[in-house]
């Protein structure tokens, strides 16, 4: 079995050469593979200069010549990955690299398993309550319109076979990405298993980049999909 973690970057200079440090030596299941994709989304802060620098046999590097958005770098790496399954990180140290063991460990066999990680099913700190009340409202309209019990759809952490994410026609190229494949695997009849992992949040000081506007757009992307089906 074969991993590609997939790590978006936009301005994150101060932390992507450690978060790639941990993700070569990140814990996996005996015999898993794993191969890095970093995609860089026309980052000004350097980022870019270094993560040129990361590329190895087990790295590979790709740099945007314009910042399009963190959904869109995904779908880049989508295209161009060769695992078996596929796990978003990104590029900063909200999350533990070590949690990939128990999430990549549940998988089930014949390619129809998915697992989040979720930060609600432990106790975690929160960067901002109304981020997290906003989360949790996003969740519960999933919920409610397609039918599943999930408890954090906007986690960072999601592992799903990579054949399948490119079956499902993705457009979203901004945050709404993650509402999107959730929508988009319920449809598709998955069960999404989720676990619980670390999180430690940074502050909008601190680099922090998603807006209460990025909500609202979610909530749209949502009842589109309930209504319309795309």
């Amino acid at each position: 079995m074969k991993l590609s973690i997939i790590i978006p970057v936009y301005n994150e200079a101060a932390t992507i050469e450690q978060v790639v440090a941990l993700a070569k030596v990140a814990p996996l299941p005996d015999a898993w593979q794993r191969e890095i994709l970093i995609i860089d989304d026309g980052s000004t802060d350097g980022s870019a200069e270094l993560i040129a620098r990361l590329a190895d046999p087990l790295v590979k590097v790709f740099s945007k010549k314009k910042n399009a958005g963190k959904g869109a770098a995904i779908h880049t790496a989508l295209s161009l990955a060769t695992g078996d399954y596929a796990i978003i990180q990104d590029a900063d140290l909200e999350y533990d690299l070590a949690d990939y063991y128990q999430l990549a460990s549940r998988l089930e066999p014949a390619g129809r398993s998915v697992v989040y990680g979720s930060r609600n099913l432990r106790p975690n700190p929160r960067s901002k309550s109304s981020y997290y009340y906003g989360g949790r409202l996003i969740t519960g309209l999933i919920n409610k319109l397609f039918g599943a019990h999930l408890t954090d759809v906007n986690t960072c952490y999601k592992l799903f076979p990579l054949a399948v994410a490119r079956e499902l026609n993705l457009r979203e190229k901004r945050f709404a990405f993650c509402e999107e494949i959730t929508i988009k695997l319920l449809q598709r009849g998955f069960t999404i298993t989720e676990l619980p992992i670390t999180y430690r949040p940074r502050s909008f000081a601190g680099g922090k980049k998603i807006r209460a506007t990025d909500g609202l757009k979610a909530i749209y992307l949502i009842l589109r999909l309930k209504i319309f089906g795309r």
